[in-house]
């Protein structure tokens, strides 16, 4: 943790007083193993008759797929996050009640009031005090993005390594991820802001991350293939443990036994805000 505030000594000259050394707290963050797979197969009888086979395009299509069920996993962890924010702190958890969010949703759809506005945006950021500029990134929904872009509020610049790639979004210099991921309700959409290691990503190595299998007597003997692929991946919010008892392969993102999205699973073991290197503006858009 960091150095407790405490008032400094106001030194003297007398030998014969002797400072009283302080101490350094320290804080457990623990995270949780994400250990997924999945396959997919196909029949011989469908290469023979299309003229294509299948599992190539299988394969082709694998990274893709993992892409998106990790940012599935990544969605799931923050809304556990929010959650638990947004829950009263219990146990060693000593947070402040929604102190990591800006809602101006109200109960209806207000024009320039309930939706998202530049002004908005600086106020969820001030929920880091001195420490908002620390907040670099902002990801936000389609339908967000649209409003801001009305609002001509994004900027572009271009990629400094490739120049003839798209342009970056940028909102008040900060670099915008869309993603139709971002949990809304209704008209009620999330905006998620950011900052530098924020969230920390590992991946590990499954002992055996791709195999494939023949079962010749599937389809009647015609014959089947079928790719398996699986990895190890570790999502972790910095300042936060993982308290839930998952199974033994880790928890899945919003089902089963102490999921990533639930409130129940995470506590903050980081009890200053402006460690917490995360904000949420909650905003209605229609």
């Amino acid at each position: 943790k960091d150095l407790d505030n405490d008032e400094e000594n106001v030194s003297t000259d007398d030998p014969t007083s002797n400072s009283t050394p302080n101490k350094i707290g320290t804080a457990t963050e623990i995270q949780v193993r994400l250990s997924r797979n999945n396959s997919w197969s196909s029949m011989d009888l469908t290469a023979d008759l299309s003229g294509e086979d299948p599992m190539d395009a299988i394969a082709n299509r694998v990274s893709d797929y993992w892409v998106r069920r990790q940012q599935a996993a990544f969605v799931a962890t923050i809304n556990g996050v929010f959650a638990d924010n947004d829950a009263a702190p219990s146990g060693t958890d000593t947070h402040t009640q929604y102190d990591m969010t800006l809602d101006i949703s109200g109960a209806s759809y207000v024009d320039g009031v309930t939706n998202f506005s530049a002004e908005s945006f600086i106020d969820a950021t001030v929920t880091m005090g001195d420490s908002m500029g620390e907040l670099t990134l902002v990801m936000m929904h389609s339908i967000v993005y649209a409003r801001a872009q009305k609002n001509n509020l994004i900027d572009f610049i271009p990629d400094s390594l490739n120049p003839a790639a798209q342009s970056i979004p940028t909102f008040l210099g900060r670099t915008v991820v869309v993603d139709d991921g971002v949990p809304h309700t209704g008209g009620v959409f999330n905006t998620w802001l950011f900052g530098r290691g924020a969230v920390r990503w590992g991946a590990g190595s499954p002992k055996v991350p791709t195999e494939t299998d023949r079962i010749a007597s599937a389809g009647t003997g015609g014959g089947q293939d079928v790719l398996y692929n699986r990895v190890e991946w570790c999502i972790a919010p910095a300042g936060y443990a993982y308290i839930g008892t998952p199974p033994k392969g880790g928890p899945a993102n919003t089902t089963g036994t102490a999921p990533l999205n639930a409130a129940a699973s995470w506590s903050r073991v980081f009890s200053e805000r402006k460690q917490i290197r995360i904000a949420r503006l909650v905003t209605r858009e229609f």
